[in-house]
């Protein structure tokens, strides 16, 4: 049965290509993605209907603003026009000579009456002499209205001017309620002599049920003035005669005195919205007109849903065709991109393991090779690196050794300041970088005394101003027989500085406090306690409790408080125990 399974795997491997070309998957892909083509009419002709209706919806808008424009312009001139007939009757019968005598009297109050009769939408009218005193007619209440007594002084003082009046649109009390109205007013005179005026009241409720025809379908329509206050809207409840408009992209460029009717979209409220504006310039007046964009296109909104649900459809099933296809593609290269990261990240001992026939296991084939030759050599460099470094210290420790060699009493103190530096730099949680360059620089903070002569340095006796000028030279020397060597230039400030004091008092440049880098200040107080506890020519060595002390008492002074403090913490803890013997570093 085993040899049959054998023969079989063999025939199907010899009828299936070596090679499988990755063209013929990605054509295979293509193929099931032929929807793609549908995706993009669809969008085209969504896009193309979407384009049309918003024309469609800036020329309604633009019918309807430019038609509402029209209605109010020629309503003012029929206005215009009856009051200037009424003034004409005026010169002819001689009244407008002085409309308040009492022979003018009845003939006035029953032409009034009658033109307010027969106007609709004039609430009252009143002439008036120079003196003001003349005749009314209309609804009283309305003539007895504070804001209206205010617009018809105004208009007085223009028609004096020799000027007409069209006031701006108020709430005014009239007997069945308040409405929207406007003063419009015109002089009398004779020749150019002022004897007086017409003036009516009129209502502007026929603008507003004729812009509540027009807000229908989600569009609104209202009127503005030249300030941006609202003349008339459909909602009076809630948007009041004189509420300020500006805030509305259309009204500002009604106000910006852009010509002619424009429209355009803009946004309100966190709306997007399509907006019209169509000048009264006869007012200085503008009809808007407004709809968001959700309402003007839910007729695209409605197509675009049953395009998406044909496409998704049509997506679903080219998907479970493509998703085998798809997958002998994805899965080879996401375990390619997850091994690359995985030896991006260090691990070498990872490799890919592809069994395909196509482009893709010959990769994986040639990326192991690769991954096995690039393994091979960082570990190489690593151990270079390791036996530089190896190296590297070596040289310092013997180049530290031969300084101590110099001075018998002084054997073994580079590498026991070094230690006691390294205690402390941890105890004082500095990094591991800092730490390891404080370590190097300690071990060689005294190598300038290479360049101390022999009868200074190992003189058995205390020494001479002279002889202990040429030892302070040290820490300089040290500085200079190091900076040459790059690698150690990080270093030089322990060297150079592990002799000043925080007061000012050390040498040798005398820095103070925060001037001194923390590596010498550290290295300072290593060096001091292992000065205090060795024998010396000019002392004998200290106790720790004693040298402890002593280093305490010159804190502040001399020495770094935190260094001092990392000092006591890592003798309570055990840390760091003085020891002439400890040169392990």
């Amino acid at each position: 049965m085993t040899g049959l399974r054998e023969k079989l795997s063999q025939q199907v491997g010899r009828l299936l290509p070596s090679h499988i070309p990755l063209l013929y998957l990605v054509l295979s892909v293509l193929l099931a993605l032929s929807v793609i083509p549908l995706l993009i009419y669809s969008t085209q002709v969504s896009s193309r209907n979407r384009k049309a209706l918003q024309t469609n919806e800036q020329e309604l808008q633009t019918a309807v603003t430019r038609g509402i424009a029209q209605e109010i312009r020629l309503y003012i001139r029929s206005m215009d026009l009856e009051i200037r007939s009424l003034a004409r009757s005026l010169r002819t019968t001689g009244a407008i000579e002085n409309v308040a005598e009492e022979r003018h009297a009845d003939s006035l109050r029953e032409a009034t009456e009658e033109f307010v009769r027969e106007a609709e939408n004039i609430l009252f009218l009143t002439i008036v002499n120079q003196e003001q005193r003349g005749i009314a007619g209309g609804d009283p209440t309305v003539g007895q209205d504070d804001f209206v007594k205010g617009e018809l002084g105004e208009a007085f003082q223009k028609a004096q001017l020799g000027t007409a009046y069209n006031s701006k649109a108020f709430l005014a009390q009239q007997a069945r309620g308040t409405v929207p109205v406007m003063v419009m007013a015109r002089p009398l005179s004779v020749g150019n002599d002022f004897r007086g005026m017409v003036a009516t009241v009129v209502s502007l409720d026929f603008l507003r049920r004729r812009l509540e025809e027009a807000s229908k379908g989600g569009l609104v329509t209202y009127v503005v003035d030249g300030q941006g206050q609202l003349v008339v809207h459909p909602d009076l409840k809630n948007f009041n005669v004189g509420r300020d408009m500006s805030h509305v992209r259309s009204v500002q460029m009604f106000r910006e005195r852009v010509r002619g009717t424009t429209t355009q979209p803009f946004e309100l409220d966190g709306q997007q919205v399509l907006g019209t504006q169509s000048p009264v310039p006869e007012l200085d007046w503008a009809v808007i007109a407004q709809k968001t964009l959700a309402d003007a296109y839910i007729t695209v909104r409605d197509m675009e849903r049953y395009a998406v649900g044909l496409a998704f459809v049509t997506i679903l099933v080219s998907m479970l065709i493509g998703y085998r296809a798809a997958r002998a593609l994805t899965t080879p290269l996401q375990v390619l991109t997850e091994t690359t990261r995985a030896i991006a990240k260090g691990d070498f001992s990872r490799r890919v393991n592809l069994p395909s026939r196509t482009e893709i296991g010959e990769l994986a084939t040639t990326f192991n090779i690769m991954t096995d030759d690039l393994e091979k050599y960082v570990e190489q460099l690593k151990q270079a690196a390791q036996e530089n470094h190896d190296l590297f210290l070596g040289s310092i420790r013997t180049l530290s050794t031969a300084i101590d060699e110099k001075d018998p009493y002084t054997r073994g103190h580079s590498g026991r300041v070094s230690k006691y530096s390294v205690i402390l730099a941890e105890a004082m949680g500095l990094e591991e970088e800092q730490i390891y360059k404080i370590r190097i620089s300690a071990l060689l903070h005294d190598v300038g005394k290479i360049g101390v002569d022999d009868r200074v340095l190992k003189k058995p006796a205390g020494l001479t101003p002279e002889e202990f000028e040429l030892m302070r030279q040290h820490p300089v020397k040290g500085a200079n027989i190091i900076r040459p060597v790059s690698k150690l230039r990080e270093m030089i400030p322990g060297i150079e500085l592990h002799h000043e004091s925080l007061d000012g008092h050390g040498y040798p440049y005398g820095l103070k406090g925060e001037e001194i880098p923390l590596m010498a200040r550290i290295i300072a107080v290593a060096d001091t306690l292992d000065a205090m506890t060795t024998n010396r020519p000019y002392q004998v060595a200290m106790g720790q409790d004693t040298a402890l002390d002593r280093i305490r008492s010159l804190q502040v002074k001399r020495f770094d408080p935190d260094v001092v403090d990392a000092l006591f913490a890592s003798v309570e803890s055990g840390h760091l125990k003085v020891s002439p013997a400890m040169v392990e570093v």
